[in-house]
């Protein structure tokens, strides 16, 4: 029995996800022709109450499609110093858009208004880049699956109001904060001029991510996509894996959450732990002892069968998901208590 805990990334497809995917109807997507996908996009559209949604390959490429969306080649983006938009997507920010990323010192990757407010460049200083967006990650990753609170993201749509900004969620597990905070994602629709939501992490859709806006919005976005090299063409079997996700695997990611909360209860009571850092979702974060290599603990963990990952700099990483069953999870437990070095 292998238990990889490395991300929620690894799921694959249920049996009953897959019989979907079989009896979906598709067409052409490139021609805006497969009912599967328009139905996909309707569907996440309606969730968030905005007007429009687009369905594309990865959440890297929503993500890059909503930035080159809000800004001109020579502006900038304020964003934490731990965002997925800067450190995992390739530098696709300076290489899609020619923008340059403004990183603010958030706590768990998440900023406050007081900071977005004081990186703004005066739009009037021609020697500073200007600044067109802000980008934020909720859950954030780096940040061990740290969810904001609703009053906070207001505050910084205030921020952006005044200063004629720009404003995006790479929710790429928003599903999992809006599961955790019980918060209502039409909310989340009237605050972001665009949303990426992926399906293919804690929802386990095999691939997928979804971009929401404005009608106007997501037409420029279809033309951004085909740039760059988004088109699908029989997508509707890959929707119709997000639309079963969407409709039955949202409210069970509380079990990934419970799951991950018990581990990092678990974890604190053991001597070769140093911290752990808060739990709200499914990501789990914590640190050994200076004593202690985490690539030790990661290779007698391999000895045993579980696979996590290493943050570097003594710190370890741990993500339940969908796949990771009771069974698994018991083991898991007993192993870590009985780990010796």
């Amino acid at each position: 029995m292998e238990i990889n805990l490395v991300s929620d990334t690894v799921t694959k497809p249920t049996n009953e996800m897959l019989q979907q995917m079989f009896r979906s109807k598709v067409g052409d997507d490139v021609y805006k022709q497969d009912p599967t996908v328009n139905e996909l996009e309707e569907m996440v559209a309606n969730i968030f109450g905005m007007e429009a949604a687009l369905f594309f390959p990865s959440g890297t490429m929503a993500n890059q499609t909503a930035i080159k969306l809000h800004t001109n080649p020579g502006e900038q983006i304020i964003c934490d110093k731990w965002s997925h938009i800067f450190h995992y997507e390739g530098g696709g920010a300076s290489f899609n858009s020619g923008v340059s990323c403004c990183l603010v010192d958030g706590k768990r990757g998440m900023i406050t208004a007081e900071q977005v407010r004081d990186a703004i460049n005066p739009p009037d200083f021609y020697h500073s880049p200007l600044t067109s967006l802000v980008s934020i990650e909720n859950t954030t990753n780096k940040g061990g699956g740290a969810c904001y609170e609703m009053d906070d993201l207001i505050k910084i749509k205030d921020v952006c109001k005044e200063n004629n900004l720009k404003y995006h969620l790479d929710g790429a597990r928003l599903w999992n904060a809006l599961v955790a905070k019980r918060q209502n994602p039409k909310y989340f629709g009237e605050l972001f001029d665009t949303i990426s939501v992926c399906l293919s992490k804690g929802l386990g859709a095999p691939v997928g991510s979804v971009l929401v806006g404005d009608k106007e919005t997501m037409n420029r976005a279809l033309r951004v996509r085909k740039i760059f090299g988004g088109g699908m063409r029989q997508a509707g079997y890959l929707a119709a894996a997000g639309i079963y996700a969407l409709q039955h695997n949202v409210s069970r990611l509380q079990e990934d959450h419970n799951k991950a909360k018990e581990l990092g209860f678990i974890l604190k009571q053991l001597p070769w732990v140093e911290s752990v850092e808060p739990v709200e979702t499914n990501i789990l974060i914590f640190a050994v002892k200076q004593q202690y290599n985490e690539a030790v603990v990661i290779e007698k963990l391999k000895q045993k069968n579980i696979f996590i990952s290493s943050l570097g700099k003594g710190k370890l990483r741990i993500v339940t998901h969908l796949d990771y069953r009771d069974v698994m999870h018991t083991y898991v437990i007993e192993t870590l208590q009985k780990l010796t070095f």
